[in-house]
């Protein structure tokens, strides 16, 4: 047996045995070694591959699917630019916190030296972005190899996993050749390749986070926000306390009698928070999208008591009082009042956002998502672009609790929605729906491509086409003053026919022109489809200051 093919077998089993159930690899020369050894393991039915020729939607795969099953998963690729369109999805898990096993494949020093092809400083290719890295040594005809390998895969696991958050590593591997097994390939080594007898991984290791630290609630008038950890959790802990719980998400995942689906409107009504102001906030996650959210934690007044957080915590005013895994049991109790004037106010502000959407010509946004949250079956997973599916769903989606929700928001990007929807619709039990824009569509428009020979999952992409950046029209760029810059460098109209775009991925495709075809396209079905709406964009900013007012009237007036 030759080096590259002992070190790779090894790596492979060893992976097994850290858990690792689910591998993404792209196709390349210098990682054959760990392809073919990924291949047999696939074939003896130890780890399910995934192949994809596009690294980064790859990288995004292989995250979408770590996401949902919150367990480490490795993706794999050659050396050069191939390992560099791995990035944007390792930013991604960093942020949010998505256990990554990233192993890239390397030439050996002699031929980095020698300028040979596809050759470029992989070392630290990450930066900071990674809980870890390593470079292996080359593998050698000696003994002594496989106890150091796998402990190598026992480090790499353990980092990913976390002792404080999940993240991704990166393990660089260089290969010498051959890069294949020897024709007489009959298995020798120079010591044993086993691993454990008992089928365990090579180092022990706990699960971390057994024994959390916890943040103690300590106000009457406290206010939980959620977003993208724990909305579950939050609501059946506000509904045990009394305590109002919004989510950045709207109502997806939030339940109970204490839940308030229409808090992004109200926390932007200057009246009504003026007389709510809270004074602590129990925040779980990160908040990304709504200012209105920002400056409530960010308020010198309000105590922030932030749970779960990422390695940058949320603090615009450096005002955070406590920082834990967990939240306690509070001090005091709420205040009954505080909570009763909460419901009130979402009361008021649901009926008044429902009532104008239902008068407003099919389609756009807000109906839509309002429209998208209403159909889906129970138990549904529903992955939501950035931009501005994940405001609409927040903005007009009613409470259901029944919907699980995820999304790329480490650092908000549109990379790679598409295959992290794929991903994470590959291991979630249910219907599995995503909502796009256009653009985020386009972004990642081959992940799309699903070789015969792999898994197609079932679910419907809806893709909200308003021809552009729409986000910006709601931005301060898409103010009158700007209307002269605003086409060419906000608006980027593309005229792209996504009809004939998924017909060249062989992907199903239908245009919902009315709210009936709408309705009908989202009828759970097998396999991967999608359902495209066009919207005029020119309506987003007069529709959604127009509910603005309506909320605050609304809200005042109650």
């Amino acid at each position: 047996m030759n080096p590259s093919t002992a070190q790779a077998r090894v790596i492979v089993d060893e992976l097994v045995r850290n858990t690792v159930s689910h591998v993404v690899l792209c196709p390349g020369s210098r990682n054959a070694p760990l392809s073919i050894a990924l291949y047999d393991a696939a074939a003896a039915g130890k780890l399910q591959l995934h192949v994809r020729i596009d690294e980064r939607g790859a990288a995004f795969l292989a995250l979408g699917i770590a996401a949902r099953t919150g367990r480490p998963v490795a993706v794999l690729c050659t050396s050069g630019t191939a390992a560099a369109n791995f990035h944007p999805a390792v930013l991604e898990a960093d942020r949010a916190g998505v256990p990554l096993i990233v192993l890239t494949a390397d030439r050996p020093p002699e031929l980095r030296a020698a300028g040979a092809s596809q050759v470029i400083d992989q070392h630290q290719l990450y930066g900071d972005a990674v809980r870890y890295f390593d470079e292996l040594a080359v593998a050698e005809r000696r003994a002594g190899q496989n106890s150091y390998w796998r402990s190598q895969i026992c480090r790499a696991w353990n980092a990913a996993y976390g002792e404080w958050r999940c993240g991704p590593v990166h393990l660089n591997i260089p290969f010498r050749e051959p890069l294949v097994p020897d024709l007489d390939d009959d298995g020798e080594w120079y010591e044993s390749l086993d691993g454990r007898a008992d089928g365990s991984r090579w180092t022990e290791l706990p699960d971390f986070g057994a024994l959390p630290s916890f943040v103690v609630p300590s106000a009457r008038h406290g206010l939980v926000i959620a977003c993208d950890t724990g909305v579950q959790a939050a609501s059946e802990w506000a509904e045990r306390h009394g305590w109002p719980v919004v989510s950045e998400t709207g109502g997806l995942g939030l339940s109970g009698g204490t839940a308030i689906s229409s808090g992004a409107w109200l926390l932007g009504v200057e009246e009504f928070i003026g007389k709510h102001k809270p004074e602590q906030v129990l925040c779980l996650g990160r908040p990304t999208v709504f200012r209105q959210i920002q400056k409530v934690i960010s308020d010198a007044d309000v105590e922030v008591l932030l749970v779960r957080p990422d390695s940058d915590w949320p603090a615009p005013a450096h005002n955070v009082r406590q920082v834990g895994q967990w939240f306690d049991e509070p001090t005091k109790p709420a205040d009954p009042e505080w909570l009763a004037s909460w419901r009130r106010a979402d009361a008021a502000a649901s009926s008044a956002v429902s009532s104008l959407l239902a008068s407003e010509p099919w389609p756009s946004g807000l109906r839509l998502a309002a429209e998208l949250v209403d159909a889906l079956p129970a138990d549904s997973l529903l992955v939501v672009g950035s931009s501005n599916p994940t405001r609409d769903v927040a903005l007009a989606g009613r409470l259901r609790p029944d919907v699980l929700v995820h999304r790329n928001r480490g650092v908000a990007g549109i990379d790679g929605t598409v295959s992290t929807a794929i991903g994470a619709a590959y291991v979630h039990r249910g219907p599995s729906y995503a909502l796009l824009g256009d653009l985020t569509f386009l972004h990642d428009a081959s992940g799309l491509l699903t070789g015969p020979a792999e898994q197609r999952p079932d679910l419907t992409i809806v893709v909200l086409n308003d021809d552009g950046g729409g986000i910006f029209s709601l931005l301060e760029q898409g103010a009158p003053e700007h209307a002269a810059s605003f086409e060419r460098v906000f608006g980027t109209p593309h005229g792209a026919d996504l009809g004939a775009l998924c017909a060249g991925y062989r992907v199903p495709h239908v245009v919902a022109e009315t709210l009936t075809e709408f309705r009908a396209a989202l009828r759970p079905a097998p396999g991967l489809r999608v359902v495209e709406v066009r919207v005029d964009r020119s309506r987003h900013r007069d529709l959604h200051a127009r509910l603005r007012a309506a909320v605050s009237t609304a809200v005042s007036a109650g």
